[in-house]
């Protein structure tokens, strides 16, 4: 795949080497604005309270109302004064990435596909995230099904995140026997959304990443569950020709190992066809009306990040 514009990637597949190299990329502009808050804004922070923190940070002199459960014996026998370890309290909150790259994200009619766009929005804000000091997990949906990664504050875990999103991305190619089977996909697309709704440990960003395809019901009972111990930020990847069908002309449409042909003059079909995905949009919209959820769009045509609208 080349990569021809200064801002985003482009084509139809993206590689480990294009993920990695976003984190070395000018990231000038905030993929979702204060919501990706971290370092100083969610990171680690001293505490203030004399007790038990949850990593060590110093040891200093003892000062009246320390714990004296942190006074330091060693440090204070060979200094011969009392010491105490002061420790620093973790305020972050872990972010987890769910990055669709299920078949139906391999759809483009601009100069990317929506498995494309995906791969490079997690890339993005796993980086700025490892580059805030905070920890980035997740999980990868595919043709195969689910692939978990627990959250780690390194370089090297943030790699392995994105080695599986690009080998889920490249394996789009090569299509399984039931990928086109709906049942299939709304059974993979339950199994993975459940298993991160097992996530509780603590109140968490999660940042859902597909085009919504599939069952709303689904979504919709997952997305809520995941709501009520996250803070949920779902994009929507989307491409033109989701909500209007390409001018006059006949068409052939691959899905799996079927080709179709249609053709996209019939007004009544055009006619249907926007106002079915008028409705199913609503339907988003509405079912993200949460108070722990935000919905936010990003499309195929979208090519400079800069100019993206996400305010």
């Amino acid at each position: 795949m080349s990569d021809t514009s200064p801002n985003v990637l482009l084509g139809a597949y993206v590689s480990i080497e294009q993920l990695l190299g976003l984190r070395f990329r000018p990231n000038p502009k905030d993929p979702l604005g204060s919501k990706v808050a971290t370092g100083a804004q969610a990171g680690l922070r001293l505490s203030k309270q004399k007790g038990r923190g949850v990593d060590f940070a110093e040891v200093r002199q003892y000062q009246p109302g320390d714990d004296i459960r942190s006074i330091d014996w060693r440090v204070t026998a060979r200094k011969k004064v009392p010491h105490t370890k002061v420790f620093r309290e973790e305020r972050e909150r872990p972010a987890l990435l769910f990055v669709d790259q299920s078949q139906h994200m391999f759809f483009g009619s601009q100069q990317r596909l929506k498995s494309v766009a995906a791969a490079e929005l997690a890339a993005r804000i796993a980086w700025q995230i490892t580059a805030g000091g905070d920890r980035i997990g997740g999980m990868v949906l595919d043709n195969l099904g689910h692939h978990m990664f627990r959250p780690f504050r390194t370089v090297r875990a943030t790699g392995r995140l994105l080695q599986q999103v690009a080998q889920s991305n490249q394996q789009l190619a090569r299509p399984t026997s039931d990928t086109a089977n709906a049942e299939a996909a709304r059974r993979r697309l339950n199994d993975a959304l459940t298993a991160m709704n097992q996530l509780r440990q603590r109140r968490n960003r999660v940042f859902v990443i597909s085009d919504l395809a599939g069952p709303l019901d689904v979504w919709q009972s997952s997305l809520h569950r995941l709501a009520r111990h996250h803070h949920v930020h779902v994009v929507q990847i989307s491409d033109p020709l989701d909500s209007e069908l390409p001018p006059t002309g006949v068409y052939n449409i691959a899905h799996g190992d079927q080709t179709v042909s249609f053709y996209s003059g019939d007004t009544a079909l055009r006619t249907r066809y926007a106002s079915d995905y008028e409705r199913r949009d609503a339907q988003i919209v509405e079912l993200c009306r949460h108070p722990a959820l935000t919905h936010r769009k990003l499309s195929t045509a979208d090519t400079d990040w800069d100019a993206i609208p996400w305010t």
